[in-house]
């Protein structure tokens, strides 16, 4: 079952998004010694990193333990501003004491395919050293696009369905462009996997994936049901205009 949070503003929501960040954090490292997520791009993300570089938040979290992965990536040099990493290098990376070998970006300068494989082939090195699932994210961070899509799992895409591979390349006729996703099957055996929506442009999309039929082929977000970790919508209140209503309230 998703638990949903609806917040009275965008500031609101990515306040309490850092919250969760550097609480999932203090609590994977005393666990287990690491903490490993998986970023996303877009505004609401966006806030979110320049909160995590700043005080109170950037001093809680032990970056030095930190491993970050990302969820997408558009098929771009990692300079370019179109780049999901260029996002959060600028936003977070560059202000935070992360070691440069705990930054596991996805090499979007490649060719599609074999970058694709080639980081696959990372997270089975990276995860496979403790035995534990491929992937093991303790946060997955993901966004919501007005027509469904979340990550770089589009409408009709294929990786929808996929069910052994972790990452795909694909060209995205919408976007005019390639790019790279983790797959259904590495998101969802995330602890954690958090939805973060924020605008009145994305309330339909909202309601459709939260409270309409279970069509994953047109509405990818519905593909995402972590196998046994957490999944968490967090809304601003523009975003949740259109949800029945909850119990609960703004927060």
């Amino acid at each position: 079952m998703a638990t949903v949070e609806i917040h009275a503003s965008a500031g609101d929501l990515a306040r309490a998004a850092a919250a969760l960040f550097a609480a999932r954090a203090a609590g994977a490292v005393s666990a287990r010694g690491r903490f490993i997520a998986a970023l996303s791009g877009g505004r609401t993300p966006e806030a979110l990193y320049t909160l995590l570089a700043t005080a109170p938040f950037a001093t809680k979290i032990p970056w030095d333990r930190v491993h970050l992965f990302w969820g997408d990536e558009r098929c771009v040099p990692p300079d370019n501003r179109e780049s999901n990493y260029r996002l959060a290098r600028e936003r977070l990376l560059d202000h935070v004491p992360v070691p440069p070998a705990n930054v596991h970006r996805i090499r979007g300068e490649m060719d599609p395919v074999e970058a694709a494989v080639l980081y696959e082939g990372l997270l089975h090195a990276f995860f496979g050293q403790r035995g534990e699932l491929c992937p093991a994210f303790d946060v997955v961070l993901l966004g919501l696009g007005e027509d469904g899509h979340t990550a770089s799992l589009f409408p009709g895409s294929p990786a929808i369905r996929e069910s052994l591979r972790r990452v795909s390349a694909q060209y995205v006729d919408a976007q005019k462009g390639w790019r790279i996703t983790l797959t259904p099957p590495a998101i969802n055996a995330a602890r954690v996997v958090a939805f973060l929506v924020s605008g009145k442009g994305k309330a339909d999309a909202v309601r459709d994936v939260l409270e309409g039929p279970f069509r994953p082929g047109t509405l990818p977000a519905q593909a995402i049901r972590p196998s046994r970790g957490e999944l968490r919508w967090m809304l601003d209140r523009d975003a949740a205009q259109l949800l029945k209503p909850r119990d609960g309230g703004l927060s």
